[in-house]
């Protein structure tokens, strides 16, 4: 199974996978380290991405995770996958792929936001991804409101069904 975690940035995506590569050992290849160095730049100067910016990317994570499926491995891809077609790009030729949508107010979201160091995303970019955002119909939706290891609890739970 390829599990992808997707929301706004600052939701926890990366931190909830890390958790759930734990738990399960499963790899984890978390779409931020894919991205091209002038995507970084345009992120870390409030730039939002176009979809132009995003295709080579969503290939690039694509590749990684079809491989992961062809040898018949599980995989964990944080990812914010914003946009039904980004999804749809996603998931191209792979078999089982499971979608959850990590979820938070703005709020809250922003204080996180606040809080967090050494990531090149600039906060002020979160009220452009919650404009994108395109809620996925067959996704787990989990309210990020708890800590991370009940997140990751959570997530499992809903896989297991």
């Amino acid at each position: 199974m390829i599990v992808i975690l997707m929301g706004v940035t600052g939701v926890g995506k990366t931190t909830v996978g890390k958790l759930l590569a734990e738990k399960t050992g499963w790899p984890l290849y978390d779409a931020d380290d894919y991205h091209s160095p002038v995507n970084v730049e345009k992120m870390r100067a409030g730039i939002p991405l176009t979809d132009d910016d995003r295709w080579p990317w969503l290939d690039r994570l694509n590749a990684v995770l079809r491989a992961a499926d062809g040898r018949g491995e599980s995989a964990i891809l944080p990812c914010s996958a914003l946009k039904q077609r980004y999804r749809d790009r996603l998931q191209l030729g792979m078999r089982d792929v499971r979608w959850v949508h990590l979820k938070g107010d703005f709020q809250l979201i922003q204080s996180r936001l606040g809080q967090r160091k050494g990531h090149y995303m600039n906060p002020a970019l979160l009220q452009s991804q919650f404009d994108a955002l395109e809620p996925a119909a067959d996704a787990i939706v989990v309210d990020v409101d708890d800590e991370p290891l009940a997140l990751a609890e959570r997530v499992l739970a809903a896989l297991r069904t």
